[in-house]
């Protein structure tokens, strides 16, 4: 198709649209200069409908060829991020010669090189295809890990980290600008909750790994050597799967190219109001990312999220290890930590969709960690019982997969969603360089400070969470009144975050009220859909509470 046929049709679709969706004196085109992808392959192909069981079978391939390779990304970022508090039960301080704060600030570092990386993952993931880019950070990020095992010193050992942190920079917001493209904002949970399960079964294999290794080590290769080694050459061994299963877009992955399946792929997501994937970077919706209060409200969140577990990351198996244990006990002494992430995150986030809110679930949930640390302030390696239920109860918040879920189907618009998304990551990146500095050296195996900080960073978590709802409801309102002022309903459910049968339903009812109104075209609905509007502009938007 020649340029000049894309130009018209665009215009075409601008001039159909415009008198259903558009406030008055805001013409479409000043918003948005460029149709979706998505938008230009649905204009071309003419209206379709499709019924559950293709819907299903599509989702069953996109779960294949999308959510799987995240989660193999997400376990190897995982093991290769934590092998240095595996590295750490089995003696690297001793034989690196690191003192005073420099373990931690092998930690931080990582995160430091991260908070710096993200403005150019944020572009790059407008810019490049987010296969190749993906692609390019994981096979560099477990040679860095290979590497590691080289560094007998803090600089070394430093300058390893610091380029695994700029590599592993973009796995997160990639993974949530992915998870965008390809789901329902229902279905946003759960794939949220798989990586993240994969995330927590690196808790599980990673001490088995090292367990192993451990055992296995040689006076030519120290133990935490060849943890840093078999860990990278685990990661790099799965880059051949990931590229040939992950695919960059709903617009252009091989394997919707039979039948009607690529319409189907992205008719499914019509409803969330937030389109795939612009390849234009837009500076009007970088603009609003700054300007959007939700923004900072999520940065807090994630700083507050990130900060006390950044540190139990890196201290959480000397802390165990502290009790009296032997390195070799301590490890798998982690690995309940990751059975009880799984566990919980699969109640959450059945929870999560059952009463279709993720506020209660995060403020609720973040009672637990808090109950913990307070227990492993007040009992000392004496009470070797009361510590390990206080360090295991910690875990069963889950709080992360949440608000991934929770900030990312908030926000609309390509350039938006990556620029909010990379602001976010920068805080998150912030909270896990100050976490592990309070976590001090003098203070071991206890770490009080560490603990109190995080207390106090989960309970305030809790209200910012639960005022971060009441904004959302206050925009909700603001989307009705602009919903009544162009002529159409001011109540909508938010279709995107029912199951397939509740929302077949609740559309069928809908459209038979809108025919019965009269003068109300049910597509003007989702007219707006792969627009690259940004949920500002968009009065069909609907926030997620």
């Amino acid at each position: 198709m020649s340029e000049k046929e894309k130009q018209d049709i665009s215009a075409a679709h601008y001039e159909e649209a415009e008198p259903n969706v558009l406030e008055e004196g805001k013409p479409k085109w000043k918003a948005n200069n460029q149709l979706d992808d998505a938008a230009r392959i649905l204009a071309e192909a003419g209206h379709h409908e499709f019924d559950a069981a293709d819907k299903k079978r599509v989702l069953r391939k996109i779960d294949l060829y999308v959510c799987i390779p995240m989660c193999i990304m997400y376990l190897c970022q995982q093991l290769d991020k934590s092998s240095m508090g595996y590295a750490a039960v089995f003696d690297l301080q001793t034989a690196t010669h690191l003192h005073g704060t420099q373990y931690s600030w092998l930690t931080s570092v990582v995160y430091l090189a991260q908070f710096f990386t993200q403005p150019l993952s944020a572009y790059a993931l407008i810019a490049f295809p987010v296969k190749w880019w993906i692609l390019f950070n994981f096979a560099a990020w477990s040679i860095t890990t290979i590497c590691t095992a080289a560094a007998t010193n803090f600089i070394g050992l430093l300058m390893a980290r610091l380029f695994l942190g700029i590599f592993e920079a973009t796995i997160l917001p990639s993974f949530i600008f992915i998870t965008q493209m390809w789901y329902t904002r229902r279905e946003h949970a759960y794939r949220t909750t798989a990586y993240q399960f994969a995330n927590s079964m690196a808790a599980i294999i990673g001490p088995l790994v090292t367990y192993g290794v451990g055992h296995a080590s040689t006076a030519h290769i120290r133990a935490y050597q060849a943890i840093f080694i078999t860990i990278g050459l685990i990661s790099l061994a799965f880059v051949p799967v990931v590229y040939f299963l992950l695919p960059s877009s709903p617009t252009t992955a091989p394997f919707l190219n039979s039948g009607n399946d690529r319409l189907i792929a992205l008719e499914r997501i019509r409803e969330n109001q937030t389109g795939t994937k612009s390849s234009k970077w837009k500076w009007n919706q970088c603009r609003e990312a700054f300007c959007d209060p939700k923004t900072y409200m999520w940065g807090l969140m994630y700083f507050l999220m990130s900060a006390p577990t950044g540190g139990l990351g890196s201290f959480g198996a000397l802390i165990i290890k502290g009790l009296g244990f032997s390195s070799f006990t301590a490890i798998l002494m982690q690995m309940p930590t990751g059975v009880l992430g799984m566990v919980c995150m699969v109640f959450w986030t059945w929870v999560v969709n059952k009463i279709k809110l993720r506020w209660p679930v995060v403020t609720f949930s973040l009672v637990f960690p808090i109950i913990g640390a307070a227990l492993l302030t007040q009992y000392t390696s004496a009470n070797i019982p009361q510590m390990m239920f206080g360090y295991y109860v910690i875990f069963v918040a889950t709080v992360p997969q949440i608000m991934y879920s929770w900030a990312n189907i908030n926000a609309s618009g390509s350039t938006k969603r990556v620029v909010t998304t990379a602001i976010m990551f920068c805080c998150m990146c912030c909270g896990n360089i100050i976490g592990p500095q309070v976590y001090l050296a003098r203070e071991a195996p206890h770490y009080h400070t560490g603990l109190y900080f995080a207390m106090g960073c989960w309970a305030l978590h809790s209200i910012v969470g639960a005022l971060m709802a009441v904004y959302l409801k206050a925009l909700n309102r603001k989307q009705e009144a602009r919903r009544v002022a162009l002529g159409l309903p001011a109540k909508l459910k938010d279709i995107s975050i029912m199951d397939m049968d509740e929302a077949d339903a609740y559309r069928a009812e809908l459209f038979q009220q809108l025919r019965e109104a009269g003068g109300i075209d049910s597509d003007a609905l989702y007219a707006n859909s792969f627009e690259d509007m940004t949920d500002f502009e968009n009065p069909m938007f609907i926030y997620v509470l």
